[in-house]
């Protein structure tokens, strides 16, 4: 008998090995850790982002009996539960978007989100997007945050958040005219025509 001894490299199939050898739910924070702590810092400060990393491990570890492994990524489940740790904080959210508004420019944290920070600093519009996104509904806030900055599917997000697709379409409409809005119609993601 031959047994497979390559990794395994699917999320689901991690999880699911989990629930025999705990050990093997460590490739998922080795993996996601980094992502995670990017989203949360972007939205509450690095201050509370390697405690809301922990916690979102901690009860993804508790719950992962109860995850549906027809879903191989678990990006999304693990933003989910991210995201309704960050509700808990919400107060501290807006309060840092707010005192980002007064303050100049900060050092992007790394990540994928650099190159967007970068560049709304760039256009000068950095203090109206602080601002538009304290504004936002949280609901609101939630789907764009995913959707731009965690680069999820609509899928992605709808699952992360536990709503419907069709919900997180008209939230991110909502929110990026909204946005737009606050800009002056301008929008920050699309590259200016320089000649």
């Amino acid at each position: 008998m031959v047994t497979d001894t390559s990794p395994i490299t699917v999320d689901s199939e991690i999880i699911a090995g989990s629930l025999d050898d705990p050990e093997r739910f460590s490739t998922l924070f080795d993996r996601y850790s980094g992502l995670l702590y990017r989203y949360i810092s972007f939205r509450l400060g690095p201050e509370l982002a390697e405690d809301l990393v922990g916690e979102t491990f901690l009860i993804a570890f508790r719950r992962r009996d109860a995850y549906d492994v027809a879903y191989r990524d678990a990006r999304p489940w693990l933003l989910g539960i991210a995201t309704n740790l960050i509700t808990g904080h919400r107060r501290t959210e807006v309060s840092r978007y707010r005192a980002m508004e007064r303050q100049g420019p900060a050092a992007a944290v790394e990540g994928p989100e650099e190159a967007i920070t970068r560049e709304l600093a760039a256009q000068g519009t950095r203090t109206a997007l602080l601002s538009a996104l304290a504004l936002l509904p949280r609901g609101d806030r939630d789907v764009l945050l995913l959707v731009a900055w965690s680069d999820m599917s609509y899928e992605e997000a709808a699952r992360a958040l536990g709503i419907p697709v069709g919900t997180v379409k008209s939230r991110l409409n909502r929110a990026r005219r909204k946005v737009r809005q606050a800009l002056g119609g301008v929008n920050p993601l699309e590259e200016e025509d320089h000649e």
